[in-house]
């Protein structure tokens, strides 16, 4: 897909996750979702990719809210939303190539305003590494379907640090398409080799 559906721009997550609903339906086992975020890890730098190992939602509506549709259980285990095959697997194309990866809690918010450097500490001591407001409605709705997911966030500003940091859509945009060749570089070989 080119780009998706977003919560806070007024659409309810059945609509967030239908895409998720046609690829099962057309066939799909694995999906790959990437995302710009906020990286609140001090060791992290604007351009860094983060494998997502681990998700905490904190969208106020559950994409699984409603009927059970019979693609899963009504209750889903999600003991590993993010497939550690295809993480081990991102990691040894990663040292092949030479490209540096870091690994990461992704926390998923409404938005649709950047974080405040408040939120940032909060989401942080919740155990997140990075803050974004996309990707966890469809991994959780993938997960539901049986289809395997990996995620990759790239890291286009900072925050919660000691000297807050004043971030742009553009400066966002601007990190996320410098690191984007070597997001793309990974995940293609990963198809390859899977």
């Amino acid at each position: 897909m080119q780009g998706r559906f977003h919560f806070y721009e007024g659409y309810p997550m059945s609509e967030v996750t239908f895409p998720v609903r046609v690829m099962y339906e057309l066939g799909i086992k694995t999906l790959f979702v990437s995302n710009a975020a906020g990286g609140m890890n001090p060791q992290f730098k604007i351009g860094d990719l983060m494998i997502i190992t681990d998700h905490l939602n904190l969208f106020p509506e559950h994409p699984l809210r409603g009927k059970n549709l019979p693609t899963g259980p009504r209750f889903p285990d999600m003991h590993e939303p993010y497939d550690l095959s295809l993480v081990r697997l991102a990691d040894q194309i990663a040292q092949e190539k030479g490209i540096t990866v870091r690994h990461g809690t992704y926390v998923g918010v409404q938005g649709p305003t950047f974080e405040t450097p408040a939120e940032y500490r909060m989401y942080r001591l919740l155990g997140g590494d990075a803050v974004g407001m996309s990707t966890i409605p469809e991994v959780i709705v993938a997960h539901h379907c049986g289809i395997r997911t990996f995620g990759i966030s790239v890291i286009t500003d900072l925050g919660g640090f000691d000297v807050p940091m004043e971030v742009s859509h553009e400066e966002v945009q601007e990190a996320a398409n410098m690191a984007q060749p070597l997001m793309t570089e990974i995940m293609r070989e990963m198809i390859r080799r899977s």
